[in-house]
């Protein structure tokens, strides 16, 4: 049975994605893909994201910029809606691409923008 840290996740989850998202991504779990949702819940969002040492804006920050680096578009839409909820402003997420652009590649960066003005859109931001 899933412990604390799951509880602790679960929560964490759904104030940034909304519990919307995090009900219908756990509705669609099966006996396949549940171990991989718990792992998720419990050391995503359980462990890392309830550790005190940045804040969940940083946080959100970063994992714009990880999910643009590895190409995983509909991640870094998601995340890009929770780093508005956890207080980043456009202009601070746009910052963030543009290093990206410069570390890791324009067309990263390109891809990210695009991505994010999606995000931006679906959001009402």
């Amino acid at each position: 049975m899933p412990g604390d840290w799951y509880e602790r996740g679960l929560k964490v989850r759904k104030e940034v994605l909304t519990p919307e998202y995090v009900e219908q991504a756990l509705k669609n779990v099966d006996e396949f893909s549940a171990p991989l949702q718990e792992m998720v819940t419990e050391h995503c969002w359980g462990w890392l994201w309830n550790r005190e040492g940045l804040p969940r804006k940083t946080r959100s920050l970063v994992n714009i910029a990880m999910l643009c680096v590895l190409n995983r578009p509909h991640e870094l839409k998601i995340h890009v809606k929770g780093a508005l909820r956890n207080g980043c402003t456009k202009e601070e997420i746009r910052e963030v691409l543009l290093q990206v652009g410069v570390y890791a590649g324009v067309p990263a960066a390109v891809d990210g923008f695009r991505n994010a003005r999606e995000a931006f859109k679906d959001a009402g931001a």
